[in-house]
């Protein structure tokens, strides 16, 4: 363990000089304008920023240590990990939302974490540790994931009476269709929370943090006793609502936080005739100038832009040639006096670039959640 330890110590201390060739440059003020955006949307209720995934790709150590100067009830991760590296950063509360098997939770810390309950083994291994633990009720609403189906939620809440140190602080559940222009389901939805949350505050229960829309529900939900709304992509820049949405107008205002910037490490004359990269599917139609970018498939760069794709050098779209890589891809130089060494941005960016994620999404049929977290963890992040 010892000799593990040095070695990781090492290598963090050698990244910290290591000059990368690949960077996330990730939009402080984005962020907190994105997250402003939503609070004024929703004036009388709190925002949970979700981290999950790596904060969408954008680093979740990063995203966390920019949000410490909102106000805010939680940050909200998926896994009991997550909660623990923001715990290295910030102080900021961490709702775990994800399951844990049961036997863990013995062996856990719970200073300043809440977790989500939606079962009687989960209950019944919080409760058995003795200590007071803030949890949120996650409650079944037409997702059919997670949750407590409206028949159980009576024995849940006599199971929760057995606890006391338990504290049920908050109850949410998750919207299955928000980002539908029609709303009939959405509205469905909001009507069951109402009812099941109606019957935990007769039988006893107080919860105050209470949440059920997210980024794309946050411009439909109508509940009466929501208190809270957790924002995910949306804190990240990207509008999940189509254009004909009555919701879509007041997300308008969302910016991208993540761009993703390469290094040009090569340039290669390719004679006209010659191909470039596997199965040779492209050809040079005339004497070309190549330049290879350390970048690929596996550090985020969607593998269907090859040939089709662009990537933006000094403002100007070049395109892609030949196929991603899993490490490299390629891009036509040939009309440029870029040099090696030249940095080239090759995702994300500005809503409208040929890199920009909505570009992407619609251009190449690809999603735009996946986009963002299959954003390499490895690649460093940079707080703009």
């Amino acid at each position: 363990m010892g000799i593990r330890r040095n070695i990781t110590q090492a290598m963090r201390a050698l990244s910290r000089e290591f000059i990368t060739l690949n960077r996330v440059e990730i939009s402080r003020a984005a962020l907190l304008h994105n997250f402003d955006i939503f609070q004024k949307l929703s004036p009388k209720s709190q925002v949970i920023p979700v981290l999950k995934a790596n904060a969408y790709g954008h680093g979740l150590e990063q995203v966390a240590e920019t949000l410490q100067v909102r106000d805010l009830p939680y940050l909200a991760v998926d896994g009991y990990f997550e909660a623990l590296r923001i715990r290295e950063v910030s102080r900021q509360p961490t709702l775990v939302m994800g399951a844990i098997h049961p036997d863990n939770f013995a062996h856990m810390k719970y200073k300043d974490f809440a977790f989500l309950v939606h079962d009687e083994t989960t209950i019944i291994a919080l409760g058995k540790t003795g200590r007071n633990i803030p949890i949120h009720i996650e409650l079944e609403t037409g997702m059919m994931r997670h949750g407590v189906q409206p028949n159980t939620l009576p024995a849940i809440l006599q199971l929760l009476k057995r606890y006391p140190n338990l504290a049920v602080e908050g109850v949410m559940s998750h919207l299955a269709d928000s980002d539908n222009p029609d709303t009939t389901f959405t509205d469905e939805q909001v009507r069951r929370f109402d009812l099941m949350v109606q019957q935990i505050i007769e039988a006893g229960f107080w919860p105050h943090i209470i949440h059920l829309g997210q980024t794309a529900g946050s411009t439909k939900v109508r509940s009466k006793y929501a208190t809270a709304v957790r924002v995910g992509i949306g804190l990240y820049g990207v509008n999940p609502l189509q254009k004909t949405d009555t919701g879509y107008a007041w997300l308008k205002g969302l910016r991208p936080a993540l761009k993703i910037i390469t290094t040009i490490t090569k340039i290669v004359p390719v004679p006209a005739g010659e191909s470039v990269s596997y199965g040779r599917t492209f050809t040079a139609p005339r004497d070309m100038k190549i330049g290879i970018l350390p970048i690929g498939y596996y550090e985020g760069l969607p593998r269907a832009l090859g040939n089709q794709g662009q990537v933006i050098w000094h403002d100007t779209p070049l395109p892609l040639v030949g196929r991603v890589n899993m490490n490299h891809c390629m891009v036509d130089l040939s009309k440029t006096t870029a040099k090696i060494g030249d940095e080239v941005q090759v995702l994300g960016g500005t809503t409208g670039q040929c890199t920009s994620v909505d570009h992407l999404s619609k251009t190449f049929d690809l999603f735009p959640y996946s986009l963002l977290t299959g954003v390499n963890e490895n690649l460093r992040r940079i707080i703009t």
